[in-house]
């Protein structure tokens, strides 16, 4: 008797192959996408074509350039801060007359060809000064930024990556410095002061703005030397001057520069409130804040000495603070 046939449960025929519930739905799902995809595309899911390197990935700093080239914000902001800088290296270029030449037969009379801005009280061009002024403003507020952003980056730095002793000390120093008020300090300390050039209003600032700098800097750097490439770099055997040059500091910079960017349209402002009290700047040297303290008793009988003069200084110090706003969005993951 011949043996009983028994079916093999595995075996599956081809016509059932792809007309169940699943495989229909997956034909329909792939004919979808095939259709869809451009002629010559690579499938869902495929990797780069062979010889094709990967892109590199861009580091914090260039996506910050990338963010800050396409705002608006930025652009004209540095489009101004540009052309302030230029004035104030090369003031020629656009006023060929001379701030210290007096007419007193025109003294405060208003608008005329050729002195758009009119005459001051001695009778000098206030556009010649307005023009010139932005010298004394712009190297105190680069001076200024510059020192305290390196003096409180080194000592926040410091007291950050090593800590202890060094960190309380540097804490409690910081404190009496943030308890002096700035414009009384400024009043005391540049009243015995009879030099007329713009450094000692730049000291004053780098003396009094340095905490701020450097608690930003502590902070950061304890932040940065937290991070398990820094561990592994010391596991490795660098050494400290290593870790915070090469790892720590490329990472904690940016709070520090848009802090200081910021700052700086401070400065320009806090020198011309001093040299407008008197303590700043002092003649001869040309400064809107002298201008408007000279106009501040003229402001009924020829307000162009005052408008002019404080336009120039608003329209500075609201160019940087605009600058440091952009640069903040850029650098600021959180905001990303």
């Amino acid at each position: 008797m011949p043996e009983s046939y028994v079916p093999d449960e595995s075996y599956v025929p081809k016509e059932a192959i792809g007309h169940g519930d699943g495989g229909t739905a997956a034909l329909a799902i792939g004919e979808a996408e095939s259709l869809e995809r451009p002629p010559g595309a690579p499938p869902p899911g495929a990797g780069p074509p062979a010889g094709v390197p990967l892109g590199k990935p861009r580091s914090l700093w260039s996506d910050a350039w990338h963010d800050l080239r396409r705002n608006p914000v930025f652009v004209v902001s540095a489009l101004v801060i540009v052309f302030l800088l230029v004035i104030a290296v090369w003031p020629q270029l656009i006023a060929t007359g001379n701030p210290y030449r007096a007419d007193l037969s025109r003294a405060q009379q208003g608008s005329q060809p050729g002195h758009p801005f009119g005459f001051d009280t001695q009778g000098r061009d206030v556009y010649t000064r307005v023009v010139y002024g932005a010298r004394a403003s712009i190297t105190v507020g680069v001076c200024a930024t510059a020192g305290v952003a390196l003096l409180g980056s080194l000592l926040g730095g410091l007291a950050g990556f090593f800590g202890g002793w060094w960190d309380t000390l540097l804490s409690r120093l910081a404190d009496v410095f943030f308890g002096i008020p700035v414009i009384l300090g400024g009043l005391v300390f540049l009243s015995v002061v009879t030099s007329s050039t713009v450094w000692p209003v730049v000291g004053f600032i780098v003396l009094l703005g340095w905490p701020q700098i450097a608690r930003i800097a502590r902070g950061s750097v304890y932040t940065a030397k937290q991070n398990d490439y820094v561990q592994a770099a010391r596991a490795l055997g660098a050494g400290n001057g290593r870790l915070l040059l090469r790892h720590i500091a490329p990472n904690a910079v940016a709070p520090v520069i848009v802090v200081a960017t910021i700052a700086l349209g401070t400065y320009i402002a806090l020198e011309a409130t001093l040299s407008y009290l008197g303590a700043g700047l002092k003649p001869p040297t040309v400064s809107w804040g002298i201008d408007i303290s000279t106009a501040s008793t003229h402001i009924r009988g020829a307000p162009h000495m005052l408008l002019w003069p404080a336009g120039a200084l608003s329209l500075t110090v609201l160019a940087f603070i605009m600058l440091g706003d952009a640069v903040r969005d850029a650098l600021d993951p959180k905001l990303r």
